[in-house]
């Protein structure tokens, strides 16, 4: 869910919802995340091997008001990556990228050049191995309930002064970010009353964990 004002404002603004698009919207995602994985691996014409480490699971949750929010994440365990296509409910689709090997997420907005990157904590490993291990389960999709998801917030602050080389990045990073500015964050408390979120990006995970990550800028 992209938001433009601060959490703690309340300034949330509720967008109307189509239920009788919600299977479209799903497939579309989907087929657009393959899309993007397919990419990032730099060829199309994937060998038959590597095209069976792959799989999509789904992923369905009410929000706090009620609405369900759709997700796909494309598992790809040969390469130890985790790619989520997040739709918000305006229907834009936002990528995070999980390259666990390196240790590192990258965040792609929507409709932004920007990508945003920070390092995996204890947390994201754990959220990582809770998914991989429903995929190898071959258990493809999840309905999370409302009342039983626990819910988290984590601030971003975005070092706006240090831009990072995309070609200094590994493979499936520079091509996420190719042609976009890229930068590195830091996790803090929250903005303060002087500053206001930039977005926020809701992401959802088989354990029944979501967590709202917002970013704002840091002073230069």
């Amino acid at each position: 869910m992209l938001i433009g004002e601060n959490p703690a404002d309340g300034g949330q603004t509720a967008f109307p919802q189509f239920p009788h698009k919600a299977f479209w919207v799903s497939v579309s995602a989907s087929l657009l995340l393959v899309f993007i994985a397919l990419g990032l691996t730099g060829n199309l014409g994937l060998p038959h091997h590597h095209s069976q480490s792959l799989q999509i699971v789904r992923i369905t949750v009410p929000d706090q008001s009620g609405t369900l929010i759709n997700q796909s994440a494309l598992v790809d365990k040969q390469k130890d990556l985790v790619t989520f296509s997040v739709t918000s409910p305006e229907n834009h689709t936002s990528t995070v990228l999980y390259d666990i090997k390196h240790g590192l997420i990258c965040y792609k907005p929507v409709d932004q050049e920007s990508c945003f990157l920070r390092k995996m904590e204890k947390s994201d490993y754990e959220n990582m191995r809770s998914l991989l291990n429903e995929s190898t389960h071959k258990k493809s999709q999840f309905q999370l309930s409302g009342n039983e998801t626990r819910r988290e917030t984590e601030f971003l602050g975005v070092l706006g002064a240090s831009q990072v080389d995309v070609s200094t990045l590994e493979e499936p990073l520079q091509a996420l970010c190719q042609g976009s500015s890229v930068h590195w964050t830091r996790r803090a408390d929250g903005p303060g009353k002087q500053r206001l979120v930039y977005f926020c990006i809701d992401i959802c995970f088989p354990s029944n964990i979501c967590v709202s990550v917002c970013f704002y800028y840091l002073p230069e």
